[in-house]
């Protein structure tokens, strides 16, 4: 079999790999972001009806999804984060909007996280890559992180949560109104707390990162099953869309993160998409493309406007060596859903892969436009900056370069590239107008602050 990365250049490649094995092996692995459209959408629909009815506006607040093993999950002002472990624990979308409710129910009490442990738990900004490419790497495979997809910076604040018992009682009271309020049953909310009541009776460090944070106790889990049992919407039931759409999202999880156990779990002769799904992806995992698209084919005559189905076919051979194959599904999955930069991101990447100065420049157009919807997706700034090398743009390519360093936290390569980029670019550009932003916001020397004086770019300081 020919290489999978004959496509990508030495540069490129040993970027990805360096991400993927940093995933994959890294103590930081327990909360590394991953980025996946489908299911990023999922979580927001479950989450859209108990922010508003908390007041919050929905579009307002980014998903997160963290890939870790650990039950854990949180919410803040403009950020919720779920753990791929919580969500496979979770038995149906109302257990998970339980949880959902909970965490938004701290915000609404006014509870914060514990400031004396804020500071020490934030984690760094580091990067955060792409759907498909990085749950791999998370599986076991980091080879495959060669098709990174998305990325962004963030802070975490899982490890600075922690809440009092009391705190606890009010965040339940608040969620099962919530929930109430949102025309939501909270039955999943009692019924999730129940499910891990045995975490009450282990020592702190056997718990689960969520029972660390969130001490849980027999008293409290009995109160909030009173208070939900007499709710008007406590037997409703989830939508058989919703019960769907979370079997899709937990099968794509198991196919990604534990592609051996999914291959038994999801039994083969089974018909029922999730199934089909899970065993594709994890097929594809395993190092079987030809088994995987074969299943991919067969999902794609049944469903032909699945953007997500396009957009594993296309990662599948693009990672496999198939570059040229590659573009084809992927221009469909942007097709069909336009508005989702990761999807760009991976188009762009495939297209810049080919060896035609045409397709290069069209890669270079595709991400740009994702980065007009994401400008902090640092994976797509590295593969615009390879772009750029390809073209012979330097100038360009550094300033990429520095974007990229810029928005996964390291400011003295963001510095030195915008200083490099600076030097080659045509002064008072909008380009190094940007390079001299950079070079201003991630912490310049003074030596860099007295070459910027000199030529009036930046005021003389003493």
């Amino acid at each position: 079999m020919n290489s999978p990365f004959r496509s990508v250049s030495r540069l490129a490649l040993t970027a990805a790999l360096a991400v993927g094995f940093a995933i994959a092996a890294s103590p930081a692995a327990a909360q590394s972001l991953i980025r996946d459209t489908e299911i990023e959408e999922i979580l927001a629909r479950d989450a859209e009806p108990i922010l508003k009815a908390a007041g919050i506006d929905a579009k307002s607040v980014e998903i997160v999804l963290i890939g870790s093993k650990e039950l854990n999950a949180f919410a803040g002002p403009r950020v919720m984060g779920f753990n791929t472990g919580l969500i496979l624990e979770s038995d149906d979308p109302n257990e998970l909007q339980g949880v959902i409710a909970h965490e938004v129910g701290h915000l609404a009490a006014g509870h914060s996280a514990r400031r004396g442990e804020m500071s020490s738990a934030g984690m760094k900004p580091f990067l955060l890559t792409m759907g498909l490419g990085v749950l791999a790497a998370l599986a076991g495979s980091p080879e495959a992180a060669a098709g990174l997809a998305g990325s962004a910076s963030y802070f975490g604040t899982l490890g600075a949560l922690g809440y009092s018992r009391e705190q606890e009682g009010r965040a339940d009271q608040a969620g099962a109104a919530l929930l109430d309020k949102a025309g939501l049953s909270g039955k999943g909310l009692a019924e999730f707390f129940d499910n891990f009541r045995y975490q009450e009776v282990f020592d702190e460090a056997r718990r689960f990162a969520y029972f660390r944070s969130h001490p849980i106790s027999s008293d409290r889990i009995e109160s909030l099953r009173r208070k939900v049992e007499v709710q008007p919407n406590y037997n409703k039931k989830d939508s058989p869309e919703a019960m769907a759409e979370h079997a899709v999202m937990k099968a794509k999880l198991d196919g990604f993160l534990n592609p051996g156990v999914a291959i038994t779990k999801y039994d083969e002769k089974a018909k029922d998409y999730p199934s089909r799904y899970a065993r594709a992806i994890a097929y594809y995992q395993l190092k079987e493309p030809d088994r995987a698209l074969k299943l991919v084919d067969a999902l794609l005559q049944e469903q032909p406007t699945n953007p997500y189905l396009w957009e594993l076919k296309g990662q599948i051979l693009f990672e496999f060596g198939r570059t040229e194959e590659a573009e084809a599904p992927q221009r469909k999955s942007v097709e069909l859903k336009p508005e989702a930069p990761l999807l760009r991101v991976n188009l762009g990447q495939t297209l810049i892969a080919l060896d035609d100065k045409k397709k290069v420049l069209e890669g270079v157009g595709e991400l740009k436009r994702a980065l007009t919807q994401e400008e902090d997706n640092a994976v797509a700034w590295r593969l615009l900056a390879e772009a750029h090398d390809k073209l012979g743009e330097d100038g360009l390519a550094r300033l990429a370069t520095a974007e990229y360093n810029f928005y996964i936290g390291d400011k003295r390569q963001a510095r030195v590239f915008a200083m490099r980029a600076r030097e080659m670019l045509t002064r008072g550009t909008p380009e190094w107008r940007r390079a001299t932003d950079i070079v201003l916001v991630a912490e310049p020397t003074r030596e860099d602050l007295r070459d910027l004086a000199r030529e009036g770019s930046v005021a003389s300081r003493r």
